[in-house]
């Protein structure tokens, strides 16, 4: 295994880009690896789903209650769905790509164009002259300050959290996700893969509710989907989203120096950790995306410091949601309520 440099170990300096060549060794997925933990969250998904299926059938509504561990499992295969998209998952990046395809399938969310735009957010994380497709809406205090009164109050709506975690997942993965919205001038590859992302979904969807009815499907399959897609929206907020963020305009943002110091640690006890796939390890996953989702716990071990930067627990991600604009004189995200008294 990797040891890291003593620049790299130290808690007070680390250099972004050195890092990043450092990491290059965690970067090989195996590939055996990668099929037994699809395999076991397939399974895992597939299982609870059924039962869950059959009890309510035959009118034991209580078993929904196992749409939590359904929602769990969907939410670790969107995971495994994106590091499909970072070629992090096998070798064979053909394959890997296939894989992601039928996961987005089940993960309502198709593929093709999920991987444009996050890669996309990749490429611009905490460049303020680059937001927009991937990533959640934030504005400055000056532009807040110098909106109109209708699209202030659209804001305050978008950012309360009833939205962002709640109406704004049901939104994107049940509505948006059923047309390349955002990629509908970028050819017909987006097309293709939404129409036939939607084509797989209704073949999947319809047999069920031939042998279960809609009640019955309808009440298994959403809350699942939700609960992944609500939970999910989570982890990507608070995974740029906390006072510490950086941000920078492009003269003076760099690729490196975002990743790591843009990205949060948040430190999960389990089974959470197992069902986000350590994906919480985002300022590592960030700096360096190729790494396989099973491995980004050996970087910690590897280089200790990292253990520490920008660590959040989840108890802690309750102060980010207050967290709305960004403050360039003081350099850090600020709830309205804070950018009201310094206005």
């Amino acid at each position: 295994m990797p040891q890291p440099s003593e620049a790299s170990a130290s808690s007070e300096i680390i250099d972004p880009r050195a890092l990043m060549r450092q990491l290059k060794p965690f970067t090989t997925p195996s590939t055996g690896r990668s099929l037994w933990e699809l395999a076991v969250t397939l399974a895992l998904f597939f299982s609870t789903t059924a039962v869950t299926l059959i009890l309510v059938d035959r009118g034991y509504w209580i078993a929904l209650a196992l749409n939590g561990l359904s929602g769990l499992s969907l939410l670790r295969l969107f995971v495994i769905q994106h590091d499909c998209g970072h070629g992090a998952f096998l070798k064979n990046k053909r394959a890997s790509d296939w894989i992601g395809r039928a996961l987005g399938v089940l993960t309502f969310t198709p593929y093709d164009g999920w991987r444009y735009s996050h890669a996309r957010h990749h490429a611009t994380t905490g460049n303020l002259d680059a937001r927009g497709l991937g990533d959640v809406d934030t504005l400055t205090v000056r532009e807040y300050a110098e909106a109109s009164a209708m699209d202030r109050l659209r804001y305050r709506l978008y950012r309360h959290p009833a939205v962002l975690f709640g109406l704004g997942p049901a939104y994107l993965f049940l509505l948006r996700h059923r047309f390349p919205i955002g990629l509908m001038d970028k050819g017909w590859t987006y097309w293709a893969s939404v129409l036939a992302s939607n084509l797989a979904l209704a073949l999947i969807v319809a047999p069920l509710i031939w042998q279960f009815g809609w009640l019955a499907t309808l009440s298994v399959v959403l809350p699942t989907v939700l609960i992944a897609g609500g939970i999910g929206v989570w982890l990507f907020y608070v995974q740029h989203q906390y006072e510490a963020a950086h941000w920078e305009t492009a003269d003076t943002w760099k690729f490196y120096n975002a990743a790591l110091h843009g990205s949060s640690y948040l430190d999960l006890p389990q089974p959470l950790r197992w069902f986000t796939a350590n994906i919480g390890i985002h300022h590592v996953h960030h700096l360096a995306s190729t790494i396989p989702f099973y491995r980004l716990p050996e970087v910690l071990e590897a280089y200790p410091a990292l253990k520490d930067m920008n660590r959040m627990t989840a108890r802690e991600t309750i102060r980010p949601m207050t967290l709305a604009l960004w403050d360039e004189e003081r350099g850090k995200l600020v709830s309205f309520r804070e950018a009201a008294a310094t206005a």
